[in-house]
């Protein structure tokens, strides 16, 4: 039987970066490069490690995802990741996004519903959890299937949805579960989450997001907190950056644009607060893009 290893040496063979499967919603990566604690954006998924392992920093807490612990997103999460292959195996991996169709139906037919938050401390919206053998299973069937178009486009979705079952097993549940469940704080805070990142230039004040949330402003603030480790405001400015650095390299803006494009006024602001949070100013980015 193969392993996760060498599937994904034959599906990804080149080294460095991640790539687009046969299956939509669907990515591989494998980097032999070791990389320091940065900034990074990920949008809701699961993210599995074959070899090498990774640790994501957010608010003073540390969490390691490895070929043992995948890591489940269930928001639009920035927070600060570092990257460690091995000395003799390179960092593997698949990322696959949260369908939310899929997991909805899911839940609407598993027989357990979890209990409400019950007042107490709302769990991170990111997290790792046990890769027990079901999930492993699952996730090489998957990978072998990726190995054909055909076969990608005829099983690949089922053995996408068995890994959202598997997810929803693990001791993340609950951070899924408020992706479809509404009427608890933590599903209000994590639907207006969702607006602030479809539409982060728009100007939002607290009183306003805590309206949507159908909370007061204090409760909301504690909520939203508990849920990313940030305020609302610092959240927004986060994502912010994120999405004008992706502008940056990926379609190759002027800084100028970018700032514009994420809600930024003032070019001067936009170019400190990027340096700030990033190490590196706008200026530099576009020069590393340039020369790579």
């Amino acid at each position: 039987m193969s392993s996760r290893t060498d599937l994904l040496d034959e599906l990804v063979p080149v080294n460095g970066g991640s790539v687009q499967s046969a299956l939509r919603g669907v990515r591989l990566f494998k980097d032999s490069k070791p990389l320091c604690r940065r900034p990074l954006l990920y949008s809701p998924g699961i993210c599995i490690i074959a070899s090498g392992y990774k640790i994501g920093h957010l608010g003073g807490r540390s969490f390691r995802y490895d070929a043992n612990n995948y890591l489940v997103t269930s928001i639009t999460m920035p927070f600060e990741c570092e990257s460690h292959p091995t000395a003799e195996e390179p960092l593997r991996g698949v990322f696959i996004d949260t369908d939310m169709a899929q997991l909805n139906d899911l839940i609407n037919q598993m027989d357990a519903p979890l209990t409400p938050d019950g007042g107490g401390e709302l769990s991170l919206g990111i997290g790792p959890s046990v890769l027990d053998e079901d999930m492993r299973e699952a996730t090489i069937k998957l990978l072998k299937v990726l190995r054909s178009e055909r076969e990608a486009r005829i099983l690949g979705p089922g053995l996408i949805r068995e890994i959202h079952y598997r997810a929803l097993c693990g001791s993340q549940a609950p951070v899924l579960h408020s992706l479809t469940r509404g009427g608890d704080s933590r599903s209000q805070v994590m639907q207006v989450i969702g607006l602030m990142e479809n539409d982060c230039r728009k100007k939002f004040d607290i009183q306003q997001l805590a309206g949507a949330a159908h909370m007061s402003v204090s409760a909301f603030h504690k909520a939203f907190r508990e849920i990313t480790a940030d305020s609302p405001l610092q959240y927004l400015k986060k994502i912010r950056l994120a999405h004008a650095r992706d502008l940056l390299i990926r379609q190759k803006m002027r800084a100028n644009m970018a700032a514009g494009e994420v809600g930024y006024e003032s070019a001067a602001q936009f170019s400190r607060e990027f340096k700030r949070y990033f190490g590196e100013s706008p200026a530099d980015v576009i020069r590393e893009r340039r020369n790579a």
